[in-house]
């Protein structure tokens, strides 16, 4: 291998080194003391609670391991927005499984909470998978309830999405392993099944303080909602049992029994590894995001035995559209081509960036598959579209919004993962957050933001250093590259996977080597859900 491909191979290693790090220090959840806290009463963690309840030697997709990264610092932080969710198998049956982190600041709703739950329960009613609720919170975190009670995709819309997904059929199971309090005692009592663990869990819509501050009883929190209470007076819950073991074995005996889900009907064969070494993507992949390389090489370590049928491969080159098996499922992929192309009537078109020839194609393709049920992956590693006199002559809006209208518009499910640049309008035509991806995941080499950092960092200093003029004040050339300097550290800042991954516009940051699992989980979800919207894009452009 050459001095590149070594030095590719060094950096980005270092990067998923980190990336490592920081997955086995969110997995500590509020760290082992508050762990053993937990192990003293007698209860498992949330992440012990999955591993437990899921089939052994199964893959468990986590989705957004890193939300609230680095965020409520003033708060003490909220690891993994304190509930860890993600698909799993349950005796046999795949499902979304969330779980409340009681080690972090016992369970408490953060804004982040709610939009990872919220999360979760979209992943279910999209794919209709059964969910499985592992509840353990004091409620909201009250100092930051402005931010998490009254809006849309607040706190009340995971009730609202429990009469909804009991409306479309899909089952919700729940266990109270734990407190449960408020508007949250809402969510077990609207699954179709609610169990409780005696003496560690409690339901109840107020606790025993504030039940004393509001009508003046003096009432103990196990008399007020605890198992007993629930399973043999009110009937608010259906079962009790001893322990945590205990309640998750009676979820496995329910899942034991579920009947067959109607399939979507997606293609699948016998799984095959790719015939080129996956782990070559290492050094492939270039550490320096302006740097190009050829997609072709990236596919063909991604797709099974190597093997993919291209689509008008010698047009709009700068996009690359095949049709191949990832982990023997079919799919369609659209990838943006890194490399410098040539057209046949000799013209040079740069690598990363989408031309009206390569968007027209890419519509005619994402068309194909709609028609012939193939589900879609995106790779993203792109510019934006191309700007200029000569492609807005040549009609790049209108191609572009074809793009777009085709890509919006599909039924087939969708899967984004974003490998490298993911900058302005390029990340809405290739499946951004915004166009509802079944799942959306990145490398560690991944950049988000509405431009590159050098480009935009250059448009925020001119516009500051005319502000700056205009009140009357002249700055030197040294004040300038300081300012430049603060600018760049910034936006840099907001353009890494963590951030986009803290604020769940991905639902996580991924080892390469991890693609074609994450594809292959997200397309087996979406087999349980049939296609019964046809395809229509509305006016096309032309």
């Amino acid at each position: 291998m050459d001095i590149a491909f070594n030095q590719n191979e060094d950096q980005n290693k270092q990067l998923l080194f980190h990336l490592q790090k920081k997955l086995e220090t969110v997995k500590l959840g509020g760290g082992k003391s508050r762990i053993a806290k937990e192990h003293e009463k007698g209860k498992l963690t949330a992440r012990e609670r999955i591993a437990y309840l899921t089939d052994k030697h199964s893959d468990f997709l986590e989705i957004g391991a890193l939300a609230a990264d680095g965020m409520y610092e003033e708060e003490g932080g909220c690891p993994s927005a304190g509930v860890i969710t993600g698909i799993g198998y349950v005796s046999g049956r795949m499902c979304m499984i969330v779980a409340n982190d009681a080690t972090v600041k016992a369970g408490a709703w953060f804004p982040m909470t709610a939009k990872k739950n919220l999360r979760a329960q979209e992943i279910a009613m999209e794919n209709r998978l059964p969910i499985i609720y592992l509840v353990d919170s004091a409620g909201v975190y009250l100092p930051m309830q402005n931010e998490i009670f009254p809006d849309k995709e607040h706190f009340g819309r995971q009730f609202r999405n429990n009469a909804k997904m009991s409306s479309m059929g899909i089952i919700q199971v729940a266990a109270i392993m734990g407190s449960c309090v408020a508007g949250g005692a809402y969510l077990p009592i609207m699954s179709d099944e609610a169990m409780i663990v005696d003496k560690t869990g409690s339901i109840f819509l107020a606790g025993s303080y504030l039940v004393k501050a509001a009508i003046g009883e003096n009432v103990d929190n196990e008399t007020l909602g605890g198992a007993t209470t629930h399973c043999e007076i009110s009937g608010v819950t259906d079962n009790k049992y001893e322990s945590d073991e205990a309640c998750l074995d009676a979820i496995k005996n329910i899942f034991d029994k579920i009947g067959a889900f109607e399939k979507a009907g997606f293609n699948r064969t016998e799984p095959a590894k790719p015939k080129k070494d996956e782990h070559e993507l290492y050094g492939i992949f270039p550490a320096d995001r302006v740097k190009p390389y050829d997609m072709h090489e990236i596919i063909s370590r991604l797709v099974d035995n190597s093997e993919y049928d291209e689509y008008k491969k010698d047009y709009g080159k700068t996009l690359i559209c095949a049709t191949a098996r990832i982990d023997g499922w079919a799919v369609g992929i659209i990838a943006n081509q890194r490399k410098i192309v040539k057209t046949k009537k000799g013209e040079m078109q740069m690598g990363g960036v989408i031309y009206s020839d390569s968007a027209d194609k890419a519509a005619r393709f994402i068309m194909n598959c709609n028609q012939r049920k193939i589900p879609l992956v995106f790779l993203q590693d792109v510019s934006g579209f191309m700007v200029g006199s000569k492609a807005e002559h040549g009609g790049i809006i209108k191609d572009g919004a074809k793009m777009v209208n085709a890509m919006a518009n599909s039924v087939v499910p969708k899967f984004t993962i974003i490998i490298g640049n993911s900058y302005g309008a390029g990340n809405y035509a290739m499946c951004g957050k915004a166009y509802d991806p079944r799942l959306i995941y990145s490398w560690p080499t991944a950049q988000m933001a509405v431009m590159s950092g050098a480009s935009a960092a250059k448009t925020l200093l001119q516009i500051k250093v005319a502000a700056l003029k205009k009140s009357g004040k002249e700055i030197s050339a040294e004040e300038e590259n300081k300012l430049l300097q603060e600018i760049t550290d910034k936006y840099n800042e907001e353009l890494s996977p963590y951030y986009a991954a803290a604020r769940l516009w991905v639902d996580g940051v991924i080892d390469p080597l991890e693609t074609r699992k994450v594809i292959s989980i997200g397309i087996a979800a979406a087999d349980h859900a049939p296609i019964t919207e046809r395809f229509n894009v509305g006016v096309i452009q032309t």
